[in-house]
């Protein structure tokens, strides 16, 4: 389990993040989300000991990362694909690894065989391999370890379709076993597929939290209409709270009130639906309109 606490850290005068507190439990895959410079990574990398908290805590199954006797055995970590050694080959990153930790010799090949490396591939430069290969290798050794714990920043960047799907069910597969799976991801429909809970961040602090059913089932109404300016002043008008969306808003209303609101003031709609129908996508944008760098810019 991961719990993060009242966690925050600055630089200089810059706040990365702002009083974040969460939990990644057990069993289930967490998605982590948030616009670019939110501060996702700033967090996975204080969680992880490579940054220090400037407050509050941030600790797996209770303790500190730095103070976890073999870190690598209990919790995996992928922050970036592209920080591996580019002189090594594949098979020697993943030996280095198996004897930092104390692992058997045979762990090499059963993972290398478990991430879909080739012989061939095992053996080449990683300065030779392709993005979605250094994806797979660094996978590798974030699990090579069995550990509990899984802390991954965009582990799907690079891979094709069918790596992706084979990805999507190795987390899967890995909580339902019982492991901690903390991920962020900006494929917003694989976080959908594959995440029980999600974690909503903003301009370094929680937009909201929850399950993902819970999150997607309190969405509200998506409506859109040509007029979106007259669509969001008849509804604020009637004391129905709106989120900006692509092409329209998010109404804090069931669909009916709003359907209703929008007849009498005169507004012909082109969409309206309840926005749990729209997913995840719809929700993420509405929740972070406010913190997107191109929603800034427009």
């Amino acid at each position: 389990m991961i719990e993060v606490e009242h966690l925050t850290r600055t630089y200089g005068g810059y706040t990365a993040v702002d009083d974040v507190t969460f939990t990644a439990h057990s069993g289930r895959v967490t998605g982590f989300l948030g616009p670019n410079g939110a501060g996702k990574s700033t967090t996975m990398r204080v969680l992880v000991g490579l940054t220090p908290p400037t407050s509050g805590t941030a600790l797996v199954d209770g303790r500190r990362f730095v103070d976890l006797p073999n870190p690598g055995r209990e919790v995996g970590v992928l922050l970036d694909a592209s920080a591996q050694h580019a002189g090594r080959t594949g098979r020697e990153i993943l030996t280095l690894a198996q004897r930092t930790l104390g692992l058997p010799r045979g762990s090499v090949e059963e993972m290398l065989d478990r991430v879909s490396l080739t012989e061939d591939e095992a053996g080449r430069r990683v300065r030779n391999y392709s993005l979605g290969m250094r994806q797979r290798l660094g996978i590798a050794v974030a699990l090579i370890g069995e550990p509990r714990v899984l802390v991954l920043d965009e582990p799907a960047n690079g891979l094709d379709p069918a790596g992706i799907r084979w990805m999507r069910d190795l987390l899967r597969g890995y909580a339902d076993q019982g492991g901690t799976v903390l991920l962020s991801s900006h494929l917003l429909h694989e976080i959908e597929v594959v995440a029980d809970d999600l974690v909503v961040i903003g301009q370094g602090r929680i937009v909201v939290s929850g399950t993902k059913e819970e999150l997607l089932a309190g969405a509200g109404t998506l409506v859109r209409a040509r007029d979106v300016a007259a669509l969001a002043a008849a509804l604020t008008a009637a004391g129905i709270g709106t989120t900006p969306t692509d092409g329209g808003v998010l109404a804090d209303a069931e669909a009916g009130r709003v359907g209703e609101t929008c007849l009498a003031a005169g507004v012909p709609l082109t969409e309206l639906r309840a926005a749990d129908g729209a997913g995840l996508e719809e929700m993420f944008l509405a929740l972070t309109a406010d913190t997107q760098r191109e929603g800034a810019a427009a």
